[in-house]
């Protein structure tokens, strides 16, 4: 019976991903996921009671998704650079394996409908990289600069890697193109 529970809160979840991606908040009606899910509406409202509570619960769940692929083998780098680069080859990589996802991120990262408090516990999971900033800062790796500035600068430019890489066949390189891009970060974020 859990496992019941689960899959259709899953179908509910995919379908709003899909369709809030595709459509937007305000373009997606609740009945649209619902028939997307496979489920009756009164079992999307039976798990989430607002098309709000069903946005932030997705938010909160995706964003998580990413933090944890963020940080994947992240323990093995030692220097400030490498700790830095695999959490953009990570960052980059999810974002070519989940790309609703990744779009779903960018497009509702300043939504006004995620929640202040959602956006709160959804922090508590890149305290990583808040610390990896702020140590490169402090040791001098990287230039003074806002740490929420360098954060924007590195996921905005992470799209434009995504969206560059999507685009072209499969014949160009992506493992080059990824290090081109973390070279152009790095370059901005160094002391010349």
């Amino acid at each position: 019976m859990k496992a019941n529970i689960e899959d259709k809160r899953k179908a509910v979840m995919d379908a709003a991903l899909k369709l809030f991606t595709e459509r937007g908040f305000q373009g997606t009606s609740t009945a649209q996921i619902s028939k997307e899910a496979g489920v009756a509406t009164g079992t999307l409202f039976h798990y989430f009671p607002t098309k709000e509570d069903l946005i932030n619960n997705l938010y909160f769940e995706v964003k998580g998704g990413l933090s944890r692929a963020m940080v994947k083998d992240l323990e093995s780098q030692v220097s400030f650079k490498d700790r830095l680069k695999k959490i953009w080859d990570n960052l980059v990589r999810w974002g070519l394996d989940n790309h609703d996802e990744f779009l779903f991120v960018g497009q509702f990262c300043n939504s006004p409908y995620i929640s202040n408090f959602t956006r709160e516990e959804v922090m508590k999971e890149y305290v990583f990289l808040h610390t990896l900033v702020e140590e490169g800062l402090k040791e001098g790796h990287i230039k003074e600069l806002p740490s929420e500035l360098v954060m924007a600068m590195f996921y905005q430019n992470s799209r434009i890697v995504v969206e560059v890489i999507s685009g072209y066949d499969s014949s160009k390189d992506e493992n080059k193109l990824i290090d081109d891009g973390f070279e152009i970060i790095w370059n901005g974020l160094t002391r010349n």
